[in-house]
């Protein structure tokens, strides 16, 4: 089973966003735990060397992700901008 871990920076990140998206989150981190596979999640890699994964919050949001030792590392949560620098 997988678990989620968060990074100083995804924890800054989600704090900053308003409520509906903070509470869309979470509700897009309990589909990544249970089915990663879902159409909404969008999971797809980055072209990244860090191994680096990014999910759909919304149409405008995102967050990305690692995944080491069956966990899923949350790094960073926002608007697309967040792509640039995951």
């Amino acid at each position: 089973m997988m678990k989620l871990n968060f990074t100083k920076n995804f924890i800054r990140d989600y704090r900053k966003l308003p409520l509906e998206i903070r509470e869309i989150i979470d509700k897009q981190l309990e589909l990544l735990l249970s089915n990663p596979k879902h159409p909404s999640l969008n999971i797809k890699k980055m072209k990244d060397p860090r191994n680096i994964w990014e999910g759909r919050i919304t149409a405008s949001y995102r967050f990305t992700f690692q995944i080491i030792k069956g966990s899923y590392i949350m790094r960073k949560a926002g608007t697309h901008d967040i792509l640039r620098k995951p």
